[in-house]
């Protein structure tokens, strides 16, 4: 469904200076995939979304989406896919119904079949009580829904989300996502998703693709990422400062064993498989007469992979990915 190499986007900001956004990006989607990407603020990801879904051209390499090119057959790839930006894509004054039997038209269906294809949005994205209002009155989390809608309208093969959950609350970001995941069982789409919350990609994703700088530096299963890049943290307190001192040495003999550091009398470590290794661990301190006064296993987590990948938080604030844009549309609106 997607596929590209050396997808590369740079912003003209001045005669001086040139931002390097997208630094030769090759990634793979496969038909009914789930794929998240996942990267700090200014990381690239919104500007590889603009392009596959021919919002902007590359600068250089090349992309297909749902088989077509989204430079030579543009309108052929728009077509064929739902696109949900961070931004809403209703009009404020305009009613519920009224904007998404417009999107159908827009798309081509005639008018019956775009009040069919409205009425079944609403039902199944729970519009119903919200057809007459207008946007402006809407709740965040329903104006979530609303574009969620749009982007199914034409009942695409391939759904691009932009951040779709950020600034919902926890239960509007856990209804929406029920929506989309019935949806999606519903039609067999494809789903590429960008978020910054890092349970929706490790619960919701086939795959996970880290991006930092405009490049792709890790692609795997959630699971393996986190196993082969973090591991588990066993983090181990003895009894007095001379027990932890015997005890580091200990630790780094676990299979797996890395960055074994020692904090007063708190020993930690990272280990493949931290339920096998705590045992062993508290069996060899028990052998040398080591007291132990607690032991605990903390399972890794995205973030741990992206602190692994890059040294910083995947949190992180930074620059927005959307800066270059905005300036590059400043200087041509001049």
């Amino acid at each position: 469904m997607i596929h590209t190499r050396s997808l590369t986007k740079d912003f003209v900001v001045s005669r001086r200076q040139t931002v390097h956004a997208v630094r030769g990006i090759s990634l793979d989607v496969e038909p009914g995939e789930l794929v998240a990407v996942l990267g700090p603020n200014g990381a690239g990801k919104t500007t590889t979304m603009r392009m596959l879904t021919t919002l902007i051209a590359p600068t250089a390499g090349t992309a297909s989406v749902a088989g077509h090119d989204v430079v030579a057959e543009a309108g052929q790839v728009r077509r064929r896919i739902g696109y949900v930006g961070q931004g809403n894509g209703a009009g404020h004054t305009q009613r519920v119904g009224d904007e998404l039997y417009c999107q159908g038209v827009i798309y081509g269906l005639d008018r019956a079949a775009a009040r069919r294809r409205t009425g079944e949005l609403v039902e199944s994205l729970d519009l119903g009580d919200l057809v007459s209002r207008k946007v402006s009155a809407l709740s965040g989390g329903q104006r979530r829904r609303l574009d969620v809608a749009m982007g199914l309208v034409h009942a695409p093969s391939l759904l691009f989300l932009d951040e779709p959950t950020t600034g919902l609350d926890p239960q509007n970001r856990a209804n929406l996502w029920e929506h989309i995941q019935r949806m999606r069982a519903e039609h067999d789409m494809t789903i590429l998703l960008t978020t910054h919350y890092l349970d929706e990609a490790d619960s919701m994703a086939e795959r996970v693709v880290v991006v930092d700088h405009g490049e792709v530096i890790a692609d795997d299963t959630a699971d393996h990422l986190k196993a082969d890049l973090a591991g588990d943290r066993v983090v181990v307190s003895a009894d007095d400062e001379g027990g932890a001192t015997r005890l580091a040495p200990l630790a780094s003999r676990l299979r797996g064993a890395r960055d074994v550091t020692r904090d007063g009398v708190r020993v930690e470590g990272r280990v493949d498989d931290g339920p096998r290794a705590l045992p062993e661990l508290l069996g060899a301190a028990h052998a040398a007469g080591i007291g132990i006064e607690s032991a605990q296993v903390h399972r890794p987590t995205l973030d741990d992979v992206f602190l692994t990948l890059t040294g910083r938080s995947l949190r992180e604030a930074g620059s927005t990915d959307t800066d270059a844009q905005d300036a590059t549309t400043r200087k041509d609106a001049a």
